[in-house]
């Protein structure tokens, strides 16, 4: 089977980062795969495994046209079986370029916190929550298959060592870190990230306790800023941005506690470590056996009530530091339900399969149409707004 991978842009991201390690997992089955996508930092991450990538090129977004002729030449000029197409942009992409065009099987896979109205019905989809997967199948006329997030378990491992990064950032061995790894993103992640930094703010006169952001993006600068304040307010180094990592398990490995959502969160539990998810409106929980069934419910993540979470944020930061066994029992659960629930070797069986079934259920031209015109209608009056 020959595959286009389609991950719209290469920034870091979760989205992204799911869509490289999964293409490179259904390789290594057997299967020729080409990643195509906006040129991006993570090109050296495909490049590092092994994975062909061809880029796009760039444009001012108006209903997508060049990427629709350029996605169609590439799929058609190496004869390719299937596309798989990341969050809705993309997926239009696809479906109006090679899948109109040429027939050709196209997969979605949705990774946000909502299904787009805008995605055409007919194709088959992939929902990073139960939540949500149940939600698209109340409108969604063709397949809707659940796929959470998948884990490299033996890159993210409690075997990587943080002892560098610590240093690097001057950290003593008895100090406490709180590490949070996100895209800086004024959109869905400043509340929280700003909660994490008022927390650590609240909590840093009792104890040596540092917090560390890695990430970038353009809520930065306002980040930045908060943060120079918490240091100047104690006359010390509380909060540092590090900037964006390619490779974060360093980050990973050298923390005490990880607070963050979706991937990044997932990630930080393969290393063995207590996690605290994070999302909107003041929403967080550690992931422990009370919260399991919600998360596993509505993915890594919450919509909270919109109080400012940084006092309950602060509450479960400081518990989980004054007992470093429960610490440690809640990392050593973590690392066993990502072994169990979020195996990356396990997803790539099941994309196979999902694969299998698209082209074994090829959509007809006539069956395309009307899902054509009214998403076509949709993304129009998006651009008029």
């Amino acid at each position: 089977m020959k595959v286009v991978v389609y991950p719209h842009q290469l920034a870091i991201g979760g989205s992204q980062i799911n869509a490289i390690d999964l293409a490179a997992a259904v390789r290594d089955l057997g299967h020729e795969v080409i990643v195509y996508g906006l040129p991006g930092p993570l090109e050296g991450c495909i490049l590092a495994k092994g994975l062909r990538y061809v880029p796009a090129h760039r444009f001012c977004y108006r209903l997508g046209v060049s990427h629709i002729i350029q996605l169609a030449a590439l799929v058609h000029k190496e004869n390719v079986d299937l596309v798989h197409a990341y969050e809705w942009p993309p997926c239009l992409d696809a479906f109006f370029g090679p899948g109109l065009l040429f027939g050709v099987p196209v997969v979605c896979t949705v990774l946000s916190m909502s299904v787009m109205p805008i995605l055409p019905r007919v194709l088959p989809l992939i929902m990073g929550t139960e939540e949500l997967a149940d939600y698209a199948r109340a409108t969604h006329e063709g397949s809707v298959e659940l796929m959470e997030p998948p884990i490299d378990t033996d890159a993210d491992n409690p075997g990587n060592n943080g002892t560098l990064f610590r240093q690097s950032y001057g950290i003593r061995p008895d100090d406490l870190l709180v590490v949070t790894v996100s895209r800086l993103a004024t959109d869905l992640k400043l509340d929280a990230l700003t909660d994490a930094i008022d927390a650590v703010d609240k909590l840093a006169s009792c104890c040596r306790l540092r917090l560390i952001m890695v990430g970038d993006g353009d809520a930065a600068s306002q980040l930045r800023s908060r943060a120079a304040a918490v240091n100047n307010h104690h006359s010390r180094e509380v909060v540092t941005l590090s900037g964006a990592a390619l490779d974060p398990r360093p980050a990973y490995a050298a923390a005490d506690v990880v607070v963050g959502m979706g991937s990044s969160a997932l990630r930080a539990l393969a290393h063995g470590k207590p996690v605290i998810v994070q999302g909107e409106r003041g929403f967080n929980a550690p992931f422990d056996a009370d919260h399991e069934p919600l998360f596993f419910r509505q993915g890594f993540y919450g919509v909270g009530d919109g109080r400012p979470g940084g006092p309950r944020l602060a509450a479960h930061i400081a518990a989980l530091l004054a007992d470093p066994a429960g610490r440690a029992a809640l990392g050593a659960r973590g690392r066993k339900v990502v072994m169990s629930r979020y195996s990356l070797r396990a997803a790539a069986d099941k994309l196979l399969r999902i694969y299998q079934a698209a082209m074994g259920a090829r959509l007809e031209r006539r069956a395309m149409l009307p899902d054509a015109a009214r998403s076509a209608w949709l993304r129009l009056c998006t651009e008029l707004r």
